[in-house]
């Protein structure tokens, strides 16, 4: 059994987990992304246009976009890069499937989507003139060999770039789902995206693999959800699922019956909040 030793969050002890387990469930929660797009999950675009337009681009770069998903981030860089293009990768054919797609409708030609494990980028070194990772790199379990990986690809004085969560994301949504699920017999995943869920974890990230002049944008993408079952939605398409699917159907059934009744009792007139609390950590390799 091949084993890694992580970092849960800041200040906590490592603890050991089957990397290649973890992987491979991991996987079979993104090659389901029949929903992955919806609109109760926007924020993963409108995010998506915000992070480009932090970039110092002059639009002739190649860029690579890693763990790339359903494409956000490279369809909100191709238009930035009029004369550049973009190498974006994921490990799951699902995801890079929908991407073509998307990218084929909108008849954008600079972006090349390859099926690829983050952890093992096949690029000769210095091969890009900036990186970025929207929502990707607190998945891997070794978070500061990984970004030093990607940095690697980059050229000298280049950018490298990530978004992640903030701490309180979802909030208090995400708690009592989680919560809840346990109660019904559910593991909760190591909670890896605590590492980059501070300004503090996400600079001292990017120290350790050597990238300079970081700096940390926040923004909140938050937006009203029409109802409960939009948050359904979110929760079924998104690596929370990985819960769900440990419950007994039994238990699966009584806990949306519970969960939709208390989610659906912070309804407002404008409907229920859902806090996205996003950073977006960019520096120089």
């Amino acid at each position: 059994m091949e084993n890694i030793h992580l970092h849960t969050s800041a200040g906590s002890s490592p603890d050991s987990i089957d990397i290649s387990e973890y992987k491979a469930n991991l996987k079979a929660t993104f090659d389901i992304t029949s929903g992955y797009d919806g609109n109760p999950l926007r924020f993963f675009k409108n995010s998506a246009e915000f992070f480009a337009s932090l970039l110092s681009l002059q639009g002739n770069e190649h860029v690579i976009d890693v763990a790339t998903g359903t494409g956000h981030a490279a369809l909100a860089l191709s238009s930035r890069l009029p004369h550049g293009r973009i190498t974006a990768v994921d490990f799951s054919a699902s995801m890079l499937d929908i991407a073509r797609k998307k990218t084929a409708a909108r008849n954008i030609k600079n972006i090349e989507f390859l099926e690829m494990d983050m952890q093992d980028l096949n690029f000769k070194e210095a091969s890009f003139d900036a990186a970025v990772c929207a929502f990707g790199i607190f998945f891997a379990p070794d978070m500061d060999a990984q970004l030093a990986h990607i940095a690697s690809r980059v050229k000298p004085g280049c950018q490298v770039a990530m978004c992640s969560f903030q701490e309180n994301y979802f909030y208090p949504l995400r708690d009592w789902a989680g919560k809840r699920m346990v109660e019904y017999g559910a593991a909760a995943p190591p909670p890896l995206w605590k590492r980059t869920a501070t300004e503090e974890g996400c600079r001292d990230l990017f120290n350790h693999a050597g990238i300079k002049n970081v700096r940390v944008e926040k923004a909140n993408m938050g937006y009203f959800l029409r109802n409960e079952f939009e948050w359904w939605h979110i929760i079924s398409n998104t690596g929370m699922r990985r819960m769900i699917d440990q419950l007994m159907p039994e238990n699966r059934i009584k806990f949306r019956e519970e969960h939709m009744q208390e989610i659906a009792g912070l309804s407002t007139k404008d409907g229920i909040w859902l806090d996205v609390g996003v950073l977006y950590t960019i520096g120089i390799k």
